[in-house]
């Protein structure tokens, strides 16, 4: 697959007709074993509950849209133990061939506004040390570094650190 324009790109907030084309775009990023914590995406089944729970939680999420086809994803979910709930943890994700054209940072964006808006006062996120874009564009939004987790994750012989970045709001 070529490198795509991001021109006629939506940003929208997820809907349940989205579910299989999310489904999709989850599952190419995993399977690429360098961004996401898992290798593929969860069973259909699983996803479509999870989305149908976000949506009836009013969960910040939100999709990028191009030809009908979810090439990118954003949410983030809030925390539900007592003591924590002012916080919300963020996962997001860009087809290959849709990365380096600024739909990360509009998707980041517009999450980022909404969970504001219901009241989330910080952002958390872990990133593999190796993902270089990823944490230049956290930092251009005002994340900074936590801390590292260090050979967090061991995956074909290679080691990466995980580095735990937050937002305050």
């Amino acid at each position: 697959m070529g490198k795509k324009s991001g021109a006629d790109v939506r940003i929208e907030p997820i809907r349940e007709e989205h579910i299989e084309s999310f489904h999709r775009c989850l599952d190419a990023v995993a399977r690429e074993r360098k961004y996401l914590a898992f290798l593929e995406a969860p069973p259909l089944e699983s996803t479509a509950a999870f989305i149908r729970e976000n949506i009836a939680r009013a969960i910040p999420q939100f999709v990028a849209m191009h030809d009908h086809e979810v090439i990118g994803f954003c949410d983030i979910r809030p925390k539900t133990l007592e003591g924590f709930k002012h916080a919300g943890i963020l996962g997001m994700g860009v087809l290959q061939a849709y990365r380096q054209q600024g739909i990360g940072k509009k998707l980041t964006k517009r999450t980022i506004e909404k969970a504001k808006a219901q009241g989330l006062e910080r952002v958390e996120l872990e990133v593999y040390a190796s993902n270089i874009p990823a944490i230049r564009l956290y930092e251009k939004l005002g994340f900074e570094v936590e801390g590292v987790k260090r050979k967090a994750r061991k995956l074909d012989g290679a080691t990466d650190d995980l580095v735990v970045m937050a937002l305050l709001l």
